[in-house]
């Protein structure tokens, strides 16, 4: 009996314990390195837990023939502190996700539908492809470069689970040939052709 008194107090105290079982993101706030704040527990619904974007096949038609659907905390507060997010990949025929990194997070490649050639770049510059089919998984290390790329004449589809909730990206053509990095730099620190720079840049939009 005297057991059971001693355990009661102690059973009330932890009944509200679920409250620290998760951080559902208060998305009003300021996004910070340790993430968003939480939102009110007595404001949080099932429907925190819920995202229904990746069943829609993204836009291919534009200049990649691919489109990226994230499913990050930015669109799904419930993955707030959890350490995991998601996207979808679709790829038209002949459709690329160009060179890129994630820094915050490993990538999980799981393919749904079709072929995807996919693989990374080492920091020992050692490459690492493979072709991928339907259920078939490849691992993407944080940080590294890497691609994913339509094989063959059909289109493709798969899904990406990353290791944070805002893993971050820098796609590489982007970063050289979309910003203001001034041409003069990037033909010295990439060896391009002074006009090879200029046409990618008038491509990709850069300017400087």
């Amino acid at each position: 009996m005297l057991h059971i008194l001693f355990l009661l107090p102690l059973l009330l105290s932890t009944s509200h314990a679920s409250v620290n079982d998760f951080c559902v993101a208060d998305l009003k706030g300021p996004d910070t390195p340790a993430g968003y704040l939480c939102k009110p527990p007595t404001k949080v619904t099932t429907r925190d837990f819920v995202y229904s974007g990746l069943s829609v096949e993204g836009n291919t038609s534009n200049l990649i023939n691919a489109a990226v659907t994230p499913a990050f905390v930015g669109q799904f507060p419930g993955l707030n502190g959890l350490g995991l997010s998601a996207a979808r990949l679709d790829l038209a025929p002949g459709g690329v996700i160009p060179l890129h990194t994630h820094p915050g997070a490993s990538e999980l490649l799981i393919v749904k539908q079709g072929l995807i050639t996919a693989g990374f770049i080492a920091s020992d510059n050692s490459v690492y492809v493979k072709t991928l089919s339907k259920g078939e998984i490849f691992i993407l290390p944080q940080g590294l470069l890497h691609f994913q790329v339509a094989y063959g004449k059909r289109k493709a589809s798969a899904f990406a689970v990353f290791s944070s909730p805002n893993p971050g990206l820098q796609i590489l053509d982007f970063a050289l040939f979309a910003s203001n990095f001034p041409s003069p730099l990037v033909s010295q620190t990439t060896f391009l052709d002074p006009e090879q720079v200029k046409k990618l840049k008038s491509v990709l939009g850069g300017s400087g």
